[in-house]
């Protein structure tokens, strides 16, 4: 039997071999620039109003965060990114980045574009996911009152039942086109609602296998045991549960938030508490494999590691249908395609929609970047590294050419 090959997340060579010299000195420059995040937020929100009043900034943006972090404007301008990943053994996971304007009908085109998602990834290995978020496609003011238990008017109860059957379309749709589907992670005041609608879908879908994936984000203390609890009722009532982990994206909107209405903070005390939950919590997957499907969201390099420990700890395959890992496109490749060429089953979300419309999203990854100095830091080293390392290569063997 041949030795599995051991992961390494600082070879960069395998982690930016998809990219040319001229896009790893784009990225190293964007990546440079987060370290300034006041003169980075001031240029977001010029971008912004520059679009909205029509100024001739969109190619700027589009050839620097938007082709970093963005598949295309379209499914269609998606297909060379998908076929690039795919190459390398990463798969795609097309995520309708436009956030819904609490109109009717731009909830029924974000539905619209999932389904789309839904059908590209029907019988596609390349598209081992398809992924909506609740909030575009239904009025998250409805979602809170609902939680809260407050009586809704008629206006808000048919918005209630019209984002219940946009949802239960969709993962119809997923069934029957044999595509499995992650539900993103929200805000605390209206999660309990999104939980009870992916959790009776995870009853209905995940009966044979796991189609359904809920989020779990352990920045929450009181996630893991949410964690726990749902796999309980999967065991109780014989279903699979599909769990995606993350650290989590809204938590200072969510100490805000606590503050301001006076309620304790549902987020964890410190950074250290969180990374202890999250590794906890994929122990706890793989301890229950047998019941349990497992999507680590994370670009945690330490998390990731843990992870393929445990694969190989419990004797399962790398390919193992019931583990991925999964990154964003533009972040984390030292991680995502050396997972890859070790033979771990990886994932990356591409991002997709017009220009001004994915701004929000974009201004969030850049701000998120900007804000974790160990994050940005690292990235940027890797590119710096990888660009030294082509030419010194080169320097040695000059007939190697660029790739």
């Amino acid at each position: 039997m041949e030795p599995k090959p051991n992961v390494s997340f600082e070879n960069t060579a395998v982690a930016f071999a998809h990219r040319s010299d001229a896009m790893l000195k784009r990225m190293r420059l964007l990546f440079r620039l987060m370290h300034y995040p006041f003169w980075l937020h001031a240029g977001i929100q010029l971008a912004n109003w520059g679009l909205k009043r029509g100024l001739p900034i969109k190619g700027l943006i589009k050839s620097t965060v938007f082709e970093q972090f963005c598949g295309g404007e379209d499914i269609a301008s998606c297909g060379a990114r998908v076929q690039e990943l795919a190459r390398y053994g990463v798969g795609t996971i097309l995520d309708y980045s436009v956030e819904g304007k609490k109109t009717i009908s731009s909830f029924e085109h974000v539905k619209d574009q999932i389904l789309q998602t839904i059908r590209e990834g029907s019988g596609n290995p390349h598209l081992p996911f398809a992924v909506f978020k609740v909030s575009g496609i239904a009025n998250v003011d409805v979602l809170t009152k609902v939680q809260a238990g407050e009586a809704l008017d008629p206006a808000e109860t048919e918005a209630f039942e019209r984002a219940e059957k946009r949802i239960a379309e969709i993962f119809e749709a997923a069934a029957k086109a044999g595509v499995r589907i992650m539900v993103d992670g929200e805000e605390s005041w209206f999660q309990d609602v999104i939980d009870r609608w992916v959790l009776a879908a995870m009853a209905t879908y995940n009966r044979q296998t796991a189609m359904v994936y809920n989020t779990f984000q352990l920045y929450r203390h009181d996630m893991l045991r949410r964690l726990k609890d749902a796999h309980h009722d999967a065991v109780a009532n014989g279903y699979f549960l599909g769990a995606k982990l993350v650290r989590g994206a809204y938590m200072e909107k969510e100490r805000e938030r606590a503050k301001a209405k006076g309620y304790p903070s549902p987020i964890q005390p410190d950074k250290e508490s969180t990374d202890r939950d999250y590794d906890r919590a994929l122990q706890f997957c793989m301890n229950n494999k047998q019941r349990v499907f497992l999507v680590s969201g994370t670009h945690n390099e330490l998390s990731n590691q843990v992870l393929c420990e445990l694969v190989d700890l419990h004797g399962m395959k790398r390919n193992d249908a019931r583990v991925y890992a999964a990154q964003l496109y533009g972040m984390g490749d030292a991680i995502s395609f050396n997972l890859a060429r070790a033979g771990y089953n990886v994932a990356k979300y591409l991002p997709y929609g017009p220009v001004a419309e994915v701004l929000p999203y974009l201004s969030r990854r850049v701000e998120e970047n900007s804000g974790m100095a160990g994050q940005r830091s690292r990235e940027y080293k890797q590119i710096k590294q990888e660009l030294v390392r082509r030419k010194t290569v080169r320097s040695s063997f000059p007939t190697i050419g660029k790739n």
